[in-house]
């Protein structure tokens, strides 16, 4: 794997996890709000769920080492 295609693949998992610890966090605020009369667990619980996803998707990336993704096969 050469210097450029893992610097892609960080990317994406930088990008994948900034995205999902937000939504994560954004939902949790949310349910902790409407749903839990504003107990913090909820707000752990999506930012950990987004984090969690977003690691097991960086490692499957990672780990497929001759598998293209699919913005790739476009080009």
């Amino acid at each position: 794997m050469s210097e450029k295609e893992l610097g892609k693949k960080w990317d994406r998992c930088l990008a994948d996890g900034a995205i999902k610890l937000g939504t994560g966090l954004g939902l949790g605020i949310v349910f902790s709000v409407l749903f839990f009369k504003r107990h913090t667990w909820p707000i752990s619980f999506g930012s950990g769920t987004g984090l969690g996803m977003a690691y097991a998707n960086c490692q499957n990336d990672l780990r497929s080492f001759y598998m293209l993704h699919s913005s790739e096969k476009e080009q």
